[in-house]
């Protein structure tokens, strides 16, 4: 289903385009590839996530997940499969958890702690297929991540909410596991790209 889908757009958007080169046409089936995944995926887990009862939960959770997610970026699964087992995982298990743990306001603390301190470290954390090679952007980058997750550690720890109080939390857990070099390595994906595509064209 993915491959009809992608060849007969590939093939609407070339007849729309002839002057589009090889390797525009390989971006654009990059992006369509991107696009199926995405919304298949989507409508799986929030599928699920309704008959859970936790649909609203899940669409809070997903939002501020992506916000810390969208400047540290992270590691992405090299199979549709993979990514579909494990967003599963971190949504509908995460949202699950949010609903029914209260967690200690110390222990929001430490987490919290930690976590900034982590993203600080490691994000933004790129992948083979788009490394961040300006060195503002990573600044840029790195800074506005610390930022959120700063507000993220603060917010979970002051407000009375405990869903939101563990999402947030859980954001900031979730993609420290992301953007870990452990987990690239665990993976066999290899970190730090913006480095070996600098030596490549240096």
């Amino acid at each position: 289903m993915r491959k009809k889908f992608i060849s007969s757009s590939l093939r609407a958007i070339k007849r729309k385009y002839p002057e589009y080169s090889d390797e525009k046409l390989g971006e654009l089936r990059y992006g369509l590839e991107g696009l199926y995944i995405l919304v298949t995926k989507s409508v799986i887990i929030f599928g699920i996530a309704y008959l859970l009862g936790i649909l609203w939960e899940l669409i809070i959770f997903t939002v501020l997940y992506n916000i810390i997610r969208a400047t540290s970026f992270g590691i992405h699964a090299t199979k549709s499969w993979i990514c579909l087992v494990s967003s599963l995982m971190i949504f509908i298990g995460a949202t699950y958890l949010s609903t029914v743990l209260v967690i200690p306001t110390g222990t929001k603390i430490i987490l919290g702690i930690l976590t900034v301190i982590y993203i600080h470290i490691y994000s933004p954390a790129d992948t083979k297929k788009r490394p961040i090679v300006s060195p503002k952007r990573r600044f840029v980058y790195k800074t506005v991540s610390t930022v959120i997750s700063c507000i993220y550690a603060v917010t979970c720890v002051v407000i009375t909410n405990d869903f939101l109080a563990n999402s947030l939390l859980f954001a900031l857990i979730i993609q420290c596991l992301m953007i870990s070099p452990l987990t690239y390595k665990l993976s066999g994906q290899p970190y730090d790209n913006y480095k070996t595509y600098i030596l490549k064209n240096s």
